[in-house]
């Protein structure tokens, strides 16, 4: 099967690495323009001048803080001037952080409602209107597999994505009617740039490939996801491929999960 997304622009939050980029990338691939935003200049401009040049697509590199909310409007302001549509929006940006219930401040819940579920309903809501006046639009909120089954200890990131998955309900609700759809896929143990931080960060002598390998063992599959994996699986659902799917949440976790 051939997935196609020509004509489209699709605008991806936390864009610069990981499964950011691989979508970008993947989205890219399959024909569409891509908006990759990021906190980092350095890195997001490099990212979108490798994903133009690799794959010919127009894509440009933005820089924004989506935990604040001027810097979300001016991002929607910059992305719509220079590609007039956004037909796609994926909410990446965000990391998992957790500890102790008693031990999270009230700063920290509410940086990560602002990081995580915030950021998500602002730049929702500024897509959302063109979207259905078009009656084309997909949306994809990236989640977690905590926010099906939360554990102790996992909050405020559990509780945080437990609200996105319930946003991606109420707003696939909203949008069903013009043909503005809008999943969310969990995402179990990934390759990503955050396995490399904890590579670094433990100063094991083991090579980056060994780690990893370690990393994946207890997994049910006996390794860790690949960020390509679930960029195939967003390009599906962001296509006309993918027009009968909305509103579900997807494990994209090797069996992790033991909720369905």
């Amino acid at each position: 099967m051939k997935i196609s997304m020509a004509g489209r622009t699709a605008l991806i939050t936390g864009g610069s690495k990981g499964l950011g980029y691989a979508m970008g990338q993947k989205f890219a691939e399959a024909g569409a323009d891509v908006a990759l935003a990021a906190r980092t200049e350095t890195e997001v401009m490099a990212a979108a001048e490798t994903i133009q040049s690799t794959t010919g697509q127009t894509v440009k590199g933005y820089v924004c803080d989506v935990a604040d909310a001027t810097s979300l409007l001016n991002l929607h302001k910059a992305v719509s001037e220079d590609f007039k549509t956004i037909d796609i929006l994926i909410n990446n940006a965000g990391f998992a952080k957790a500890g102790a219930f008693e031990s999270i401040t009230d700063a920290e819940w509410q940086y990560d409602f602002d990081l995580k579920l915030m950021a998500a309903v602002r730049l929702t809501r500024l897509v959302f209107p063109a979207m259905k006046a078009n009656r084309w639009g997909r949306i994809i909120n990236m989640l977690n597999t905590l926010a099906k089954t939360p554990a102790k200890g996992s909050a405020p990131t559990s509780v945080t994505r437990a609200a996105g998955m319930a946003l991606t309900k109420v707003l696939a609700g909203e949008g069903a009617a013009h043909n503005v759809l809008v999943n969310a896929l969990n995402i179990g143990r990934i390759e990503s740039d955050q396995i490399v931080r904890a590579h670094q960060a433990s100063g094991a002598n083991d090579t980056l490939k060994d780690f990893i390998a370690a990393a994946g063992q207890s997994l049910p599959m006996g390794r860790l996801g690949y960020a390509d994996e679930c960029a195939s699986l967003a390009c599906l659902l962001c296509s006309d491929a993918g027009g009968y799917i909305s509103g579900t949440a997807i494990n994209v976790d090797g069996n992790l999960s033991p909720a369905l």
